[in-house]
């Protein structure tokens, strides 16, 4: 899932500050799951900036709304009417679910209220760790389900460095050591074998290197 954080709090009033009417969009998936974007999380900030113009004088009108996925046309549609109501949108989504909100209403500010991090997954309770790059080129196949672009802090594509102790990061001692998870795993799997066969450079024209990516399934065009 994609994982972010609400951004500071003195940076999202400055980001309001201009604005009568808010509407503060949440996004009912990804970061509702992260505690960064769900209908909770909008009703505390919406509590916060109200309680904060009051302090200072200010008199805003707050909408709170959530729906589904902020990056589906389907859904985005249900907030039509509360966008058209107010001066601006703060938007509890990801890049991606800021960009399609600001797409579609192209006559209406619409600001990010979080920091998106990465794509992972959650360890426990409010700990989310970066488990993919996004790069385009997945070789989990080749390493027992572990990235090690993601996970390993240089990225090493074809064993590990030498620098690690105990199964710790020797950049980062907080953190395992990806290749020991590969070669954990793998042994588990009885595939450690494989790990002698060299694995090529990445192929990096599959990233973002070039610009926004596209992914065209022809078979579900319409």
């Amino acid at each position: 899932m994609i994982v972010a954080e609400q951004k500071p709090l003195p940076e999202i009033i400055e980001m309001v500050s201009p604005f009568k009417k808010l509407l503060i969009l949440g996004c009912g998936t990804c970061v509702k799951t992260c505690f960064a974007g769900g209908e909770e999380e909008v009703a505390v900030l919406a509590s916060i900036l109200r309680l904060d113009a009051r302090h200072k004088g200010k008199d805003i009108q707050i909408t709170e709304l959530t729906i589904e996925r902020q990056c589906e046309n389907e859904f985005i549609q249900e907030a039509s009417e509360a966008v058209s109501a107010n001066d601006a949108v703060l938007s509890l989504a990801c890049g991606a679910g800021v960009q399609d909100i600001a797409r579609r209403f192209k006559n209406t500010p619409v600001l990010p209220g979080l920091n998106t991090t990465f794509v992972g997954v959650m360890e426990s309770r409010g700990l989310f760790t970066e488990e993919c790059l996004c790069c385009g080129d997945c070789r989990l196949g080749m390493t027992g389900g572990v990235c090690v672009l993601a996970r390993c802090a240089k990225k090493l594509s074809n064993g590990p460095c030498g620098g690690s102790r105990n199964g710790k990061c020797e950049v980062n001692p907080e953190i395992d050591c990806a290749w020991q998870l590969v070669i954990d795993r793998m042994t588990c799997l009885g595939t450690l074998d494989s790990l002698r066969q060299y694995c090529p450079p990445r192929d990096w024209r599959s990233s973002n290197s070039a610009g926004p990516r596209k992914l065209l399934r022809e078979d579900m065009v319409i």
